[in-house]
């Protein structure tokens, strides 16, 4: 084995024993697991209203391919709970000293925020293959098309998502580093999805009433507004409403893929995210 893989091999062992010996890391994770698979067996439950036998899963959301963009979608909006996790791991070497003593036993800063985006990666590799796992178990249960062709199609969507978890807890990361603090990071995780909805409204404002379109130009390069673009939302694929649509003499002309441009931008702030977090700590006096 090379240096390189030594040394990756070496920082993983180390990110990997403190993420073991951190117990709200692991309750938090299952939770997570268990809410997606929560949601899933809740859209599988068959319900009865007045008689009326109805099941979401009938609808057609774990049909494939779709499923993979539903599943995608849904499965997003619960990473925080993993962001939770990651800024925990990262606050705690600061509330533990675990950061200075690793320093003094002759890990660099350039390995520690390594090992810390080497967990970022693997929590985004493992939340994506549990997602597969739990898509693909669904889809064969439920779906009206089975074929290998229609089974494997528009796998892009795990793409999306595992980039947009990537990002999101490499941004955690960052905050996590910067602030030192797992409530304040969070906290000002927050303050940040308010502030780019603030900038989404004023550019809204001004594309109406002044017909300046700073939205597509400017307002899609901050990192939320990027990850969100890249899965959009499913519902309006669904057939039911496609029909309802139909009758009422409206239409959906809107690209569902995952756009190749959002996935670039959030690639951008991953690095920006990482090479930030060094930046901090190379010049922090611990």
């Amino acid at each position: 084995k090379t240096n390189n893989e030594n040394i990756m091999l070496r920082l993983h062992s180390i990110e990997l024993d403190k993420i073991k010996r951190n117990r709200a890391a692991k309750v938090i994770t299952i939770v997570y697991c268990s809410l997606i698979l929560g949601i899933s067996l809740f859209a599988s439950y068959e319900f009865n209203f007045a008689g009326i036998n109805f099941r979401i899963a009938d609808q057609g959301i774990f049909n494939f391919p779709f499923i993979w963009h539903f599943n995608s979608f849904m499965a997003s909006w619960l990473k925080i709970f993993l962001a939770i996790v990651i800024v925990s791991i990262v606050a705690n070497e600061y509330s533990y000293n675990t950061l200075k003593q690793n320093l003094i036993d002759g890990l660099s800063k350039k390995e520690f925020i390594l090992s810390k985006f080497l967990a970022v990666l693997l929590f985004s590799v493992i939340s994506s293959v549990f997602l597969f796992v739990v898509s693909l178990t669904l889809g064969l249960v439920f779906s009206d098309f089975t074929e290998i062709s229609i089974v494997f199609t528009d796998l892009q969507y795990l793409l999306g998502y595992f980039i947009k978890l990537t990002t999101f807890f490499s941004m955690c990361m960052f905050l996590g580093i910067w602030i030192k603090r797992s409530a304040f990071a969070l906290g000002f995780l927050g303050v940040w999805q308010v502030f780019e909805g603030f900038i989404f409204i004023v550019f809204s404002y001004l594309k109406n009433k002044k017909d300046i379109n700073l939205i597509d130009n400017v307002y899609n390069l901050l990192p939320l507004n990027a990850m969100s673009d890249l899965i959009s939302e499913p519902f309006t694929r669904l057939g039911a409403v496609q029909t309802l649509a139909n009758q009422v003499g409206e239409s959906f002309e809107k690209s569902y893929d995952v756009p190749w441009h959002s996935m670039l931008i959030c690639l951008v702030w991953t690095t920006v995210f990482v090479y930030g977090s060094y930046l901090i700590l190379k010049r922090r006096d611990l």
